[in-house]
């Protein structure tokens, strides 16, 4: 044990990069627990939709969801999320994915919809963008 401490000692950067990059893996994990809904990959975003009639909720503003956007997503723009959600009222127990562009403002969307009592939330890990990365199909209006 002595040994392990002049180890640290000696090699206190090398220490401290395995704490930070552990804790970094640890947080990458029980994220989906902390944020109350899963991100998913968009293989599984079609598995979603074709297996269990999961529903895409686009909150990207109207000029980007015309640009391009999964087929069928309904769009609701995050700012107007809150004062929209009677029109999800009859999905609420139905698998509801989130979508922006680059899945940032799809987490606060998700956080929005799990503390209102929907039930399956899920988050598009990487957006549109990983959408299309994926090689994915893209509607425009």
């Amino acid at each position: 044990m002595k040994q392990f401490g002049i180890f640290i000692l000696n090699h206190w950067m090398l220490f401290l990069a395995l704490v930070i990059i552990l804790t970094l893996l640890i947080m990458n994990m029980l994220k989906s627990k902390f944020l109350g809904f899963k991100e998913i990959k968009p293989a599984e975003v079609v598995q979603l939709i074709n297996h269990k009639n999961a529903i895409v909720v686009d909150v990207r503003d109207d000029k980007e969801y015309s640009d391009g956007h999964i087929l069928n997503a309904i769009n609701i723009p995050l700012g107007l999320i809150e004062g929209r959600l009677n029109e999800l009222e009859k999905y609420r127990s139905t698998p509801i994915i989130i979508s922006c562009r680059t899945g940032q403002q799809s987490a606060r969307a998700g956080m929005i919809m799990q503390k209102q009592g929907f039930e399956s939330v899920y988050k598009l890990a990487g957006g549109m963008m990983a959408w299309q990365s994926a090689n994915m199909p893209v509607t425009k209006n």
